[in-house]
């Protein structure tokens, strides 16, 4: 008969074989670790200048107010002691709590906390309590600092602050984290023997980096699940892929439309699924379809610049587009930094007299930097030095560090909940293709990665004094064809107004914006068929962006179908259905190309 006592025995043992486990995997997570060729460590922090001012204006406040720092100190220190008083005596009681007395939970509905534990058990209600005071201490700190501070750094300051208050809190440590806990209790260890072989599965996915894979790798094949739009690749060179989608309907428009993606991401994002693919779905409305698969840049692209991507990119595609279409004129699209590049490559146009280009529609596309928004932490000298060592030292800027700078502006949600699901609850990641897409990402060419960075981002030059390049200046107001701009009302990438801010500028008399409800991706991967998000629409770019919203009127659906009436009227009369490709551009290779399939390098 098994006695309880057996039941016990076995469980510890298992335990034990699960913690030797963890002992054996020790060899592998050193192994893993041996092959990292870290980042340029100045990317790791910000310079110790501005540290040093904040310490100074903080000082400075304390000498000419110094009653306001120890009255601060103080009411710390004060809660601090009464907070552990307050354990104390619960644990005495037995875990018996007055409820009446509790004050009110500064972390209620934070979903980090969601366990019962949190506000039952004595111990995690302690260590909650006080993270949250802690926060609280570091929130006000910052809130009241000197006025003198200048506003970049005070924005860079709070950036960071924010990131060691998501970095400590309780629920990131094995011994304070009471699903975990829990979790090894109920699978005796099993959960943490898991979660190391997760954490070692991503140091050697990634060269010894600390990179939290978010979806299952496994689950996605390109052309197979994802990225299954038919097409074939219609004409290859050292920068791009061009594919030409084959036809869904017996007539197209005359006039051919080629989208431009981000080169730091894969063009898929477009083409993730058939029910959510735009790709798919314009082919559908009767276009002849192109895309631009860009090079995965490695350090024999290091001297690519912004010159390459317009020259090698953007105006053979068009002219191939042409040669392969019969066509005089395209309507082209670009998406993000793509979006920005297309802006200079219709500038450049207008310089040189060409008129390939109908019209152009621009995907959460910034043009005027002079508002950094979220990316001020990163957008300054110690930051952007630290770049230019690391891309001087490996030609590229890579996917990883620009990858890891995306996730920390949602560091809860992208990082650390992540982390600990994975890594101490021992869960394998989900079969997500979003997230798929997301970790596939692109190393950036040294070059083309300091020109942006300085020229546009910092020095603001395109809308300014203008931006050199291919032998002429170019500006933002040399842009005057039709002109369509997409944002996305929540987008912390691109924000909607900076955007709008820039497209005002652009010198085109016939020029449409739209606000599309939700974020970066999501606003704009927004079927109709979903019937999810809304979008904003108003005439008058007049006045401000609070003006502009403040007369919008808002439309229930996606704005794919208004964008698609706007360039039916630009796209000519019906033709007979192109199939991909000519005698000079024979099909290279299927959709979604060679290219595209081709990681980044850490």
């Amino acid at each position: 008969m098994t006695t309880q006592d057996d039941v016990a025995g076995a469980n510890i043992e298992k335990l034990n074989e699960n913690l030797a486990k963890v002992e054996q995997l020790s060899q592998r997570l050193i192994q893993a670790l041996a092959a990292r060729n870290p980042a340029n460590p100045t990317l790791n922090t910000p310079s110790q200048e501005l540290f040093t001012t904040a310490a100074t204006s903080y000082w400075t406040e304390m000498l000419e107010n110094p009653g306001k720092l120890y009255e601060q100190q103080l009411d710390y220190w004060g809660k601090s002691v009464r907070h552990f008083l307050d354990a104390q005596q619960t644990m005495l009681r037995g875990g018996d709590e007055d409820e009446a007395e509790d004050a009110p939970d500064p972390l209620a509905g934070d979903k980090r906390f969601a366990n019962p534990l949190w506000d039952s058990h004595p111990y995690f209600k302690y260590v909650k309590r006080q993270y949250a005071l802690n926060t609280q201490a570091i929130e006000k700190a910052l809130a009241e600092i000197d006025e003198d501070l200048p506003d970049k750094d005070r924005k860079r300051l709070g950036y960071f602050a924010h990131q060691i208050i998501d970095l400590m809190s309780p629920t990131n440590f094995l011994g304070t984290n009471p699903d975990a806990l829990e979790r090894a209790l109920e699978t005796e260890g099993e959960s943490l023997v898991k979660g190391l072989e997760n954490l070692i599965a991503d140091l050697e996915a990634n060269d010894g980096e600390m990179v939290v894979r978010l979806a299952d790798d496994k689950a996605f094949e390109l052309g197979e699940n994802i990225a299954t739009t038919p097409g074939e690749v219609v004409y290859r060179n050292r920068m791009m892929e061009l594919i030409q989608y084959a036809p869904a309907t017996e007539e197209v428009h005359a006039t051919p439309l080629v989208i431009f993606p981000p080169w730091i991401n894969k063009f898929y994002i477009m083409d993730l699924k058939p029910e959510n693919s735009l790709i798919k779905w314009i082919t559908e409305q009767g276009y002849t379809l192109f895309v631009v698969s860009w090079v995965n840049a490695d350090a024999s692209h290091a001297e690519v610049g912004l010159e390459e991507y317009i020259e090698e990119g953007y105006l053979t595609a068009i002219r191939e587009i042409k040669a392969i279409t019969g066509e005089k004129q395209v309507n082209a699209v670009g998406y993000c930094i793509a979006g920005t590049t297309l802006h200079l490559a219709l500038s450049l146009m207008a310089k040189r007299g060409d008129k390939s280009v109908k019209s152009a529609t621009f995907f959460t596309a910034l043009t005027d930097f002079a508002e950094q928004g979220e990316f001020t932490p990163f957008l300054q000298d110690d930051f952007i030095d630290g770049i230019e060592v690391e891309v001087n030292a490996q030609g590229v800027l890579r996917s990883f560090i620009m990858g890891r700078t995306m996730s920390f502006l949602r560091s809860r949600d992208l990082i650390y909940q992540p982390a600990v699901r994975k890594y101490m609850m021992g869960e394998a990641p989900p079969a997500f293709d979003l997230l798929y897409w997301n970790g596939d990402g692109a190393n950036l060419p040294g070059r083309m990665t300091m020109q942006y960075l300085r020229g546009l981002c910092q020095r603001n030059e395109f809308v300014e004094d203008g931006f050199e390049m291919c032998g002429e200046r170019l500006h933002i107001r040399d842009v005057k064809i039709p002109l369509m701009s997409v944002t996305c009302e929540t987008d912390h990438i691109a924000a909607w107004k900076d955007c709008y801010r820039g497209f005002q500028q652009t010198g085109s008399k016939n020029r449409t914006f739209i606000v599309s409800e939700s974020g970066h991706i999501a606003g704009i991967v927004n079927p109709p068929a979903k019937k999810k998000y809304g979008h904003y629409t108003n005439d008058d770019l007049s006045g401000t962006a609070d003006e502009w919203m403040a007369g919008a009127t808002r439309h229930d659906g996606s704005w794919w179908p208004r964008w698609e009436a706007w360039l039916k009227k630009r796209s000519g009369k019906m033709v007979p259905a192109r199939e991909p490709g000519d005698a000079e551009h024979p099909p290279l290779a299927p959709a979604p190309g060679t290219y595209v399939r081709k990681k980044a390098t850490t």
